[in-house]
């Protein structure tokens, strides 16, 4: 059988295929019959799924990580996929290629790993570049940086992941430095630490959930954790440095009601709390735009954003358009290629003759 992807899949198109089980739960219907909620996924997207017949039995033997072989028909519901499961059996994990069904970064993580060198090297705080330098030459941090998911759901949630918005932050924190009175360092090594301990939060299963560290502490407290590992081997590094990365690192969550224990009090610690979530809801924007079933220009209601989104592109004229129509208004002229700018003493001049009878209220 040739499997068939979830992005090859058409409305009312009749399915056999092996999917992984991404979440499953038994549901109770207005009519009070039982019905399962499910997610299907491959690499290629997630597929919200329905099962309505003998739900409960179902629900007995399918777990949630699983590979299952499913026949059933896809349906258009409010203007997006979910495929009605008319059949579900469990698929052994060595009777499948796992990499048809893990979702990767876009680009190279060894070239993105690379990058991220890149700029710790050009940092010129000396104790918080041999940090940082201490911290991604441990080979341990990096494999699992390479690899991790930064999220489970939604946050960048697909291999590489971690390190796809470590880099995009890092690259931020550095043209944002440009824009405002604010420490650099401090601001590329918050966008670069602030995540890293997630390594330590989350598994790298192909089904990733919280590790017991990640339950009982979390990646703001490793992420302290880890200042005091790596600044521990550098002599003489400056108590009033690692208070501020600390303090970074706490309140990178920007409020108590998500989770800081503290919340930004530095210029520093603002920016790079303000580039975190920048990243996270920009890339959820495009994920959505990427990856969203509905039909035209809207994507279904996103409950993590609270709203529905626009997917099209947005109007863009290289050149003026010529007006249609009988509203008998002169078309408008394109600048002639030889035509200069007004210059800046000229437009002022201007202004200046404008404001010349401006009567004002005294």
């Amino acid at each position: 059988m040739t499997r068939l992807s979830v992005s090859q899949l058409k409305p009312k198109q009749d399915v056999e295929s092996i999917f992984l089980v991404k979440y499953i739960n038994l549901m109770t219907a207005k009519d009070g019959k039982k019905y399962l909620n499910v997610i299907l996924s491959d690499a290629t997207g997630d597929l919200e799924s329905r099962v309505w017949v003998n739900a409960e039995e179902v629900y007995d033997k399918v777990e949630k990580g699983s590979f299952v072989k499913v026949m059933g028909k896809v349906n258009l519901f409010q203007g997006r996929k979910q495929f009605i499961i008319q059949d579900i059996v469990v698929v052994a994990d060595n009777e499948v290629d796992k990499d048809e069904f893990v979702v990767k970064a876009q680009s190279n993580p060894d070239e993105m790993f690379q990058e991220l060198e890149q700029i710790v090297h050009n940092l010129d705080d000396v104790y918080i570049r041999d940090l940082l330098k201490n911290v991604i030459s441990d080979q341990e941090v990096v494999r699992r940086l390479k690899k991790w998911q930064a999220g489970k759901t939604i946050h960048h949630a697909y291999q590489s992941g971690l390190l796809e918005h470590i880099l995009s932050c890092s690259k931020l924190a550095v043209s944002l430095s440009e824009v405002y009175q604010v420490n650099k360092n401090y601001v590329v090594a918050g966008a670069i630490l602030h995540d890293l301990c997630k390594i330590y939060e989350l598994t790298d299963d192909i089904n990733v959930e919280y590790t017991e560290e990640g339950k009982l502490v979390g990646h703001l407290v490793k992420g302290v954790e880890l200042v005091d590992k790596y600044s521990y081997r550098i002599k003489d590094f400056p108590y009033q440095t690692k208070l501020h990365l600390k303090h970074i690192l706490l309140s990178h969550h920007g409020e108590y009601k998500y989770g800081s224990p503290k919340i930004p009090q530095t210029s520093e610690a603002m920016l790079v709390h303000l580039i975190d979530l920048m990243d996270s809801k920009m890339h959820t924007f495009e994920t959505i735009k990427r990856t969203d079933h509905n039909t035209g220009h809207w994507s279904g209601y996103v409950q993590h954003l609270d709203r529905i989104v626009f997917k099209g592109d947005l109007p863009f004229y290289p050149e003026y358009v010529e007006p249609s129509g009988n509203s008998g208004s002169q078309p408008a002229k394109k600048a002639h290629k030889n035509s200069k700018p007004r210059h800046n003493k000229e437009l002022k001049q201007s202004l200046g003759d404008m404001l010349k009878d401006v009567k004002v209220d005294k």
